[in-house]
């Protein structure tokens, strides 16, 4: 069986950086249609289908991604 995780996006600090979706091989994350109070579109958790591997956290510049790693 896959591993299977969900990530946690803290949106407040997001800056639409955009490298956490770049880097993610799921394609799990994408940019929200509402603004965060600093005036950006912030990135979402969008798909079921993340594994866990943290490379979204490990890029994003500002911390704002927690992952979670499940069965």
């Amino acid at each position: 069986m896959a591993a299977q995780g969900k990530i946690t996006i803290d949106q407040s600090v997001c800056k639409a950086c955009e490298l956490c979706i770049w880097i993610c091989p799921e394609g799990a994350i994408g940019i929200s249609n509402v603004l965060n109070p600093k005036g950006y579109h912030p990135a979402e958790f969008i798909k079921e289908h993340c594994k866990g591997c943290t490379l979204c956290a490990v890029m994003c510049p500002e911390v704002a991604i927690e992952v979670y790693r499940g069965k």
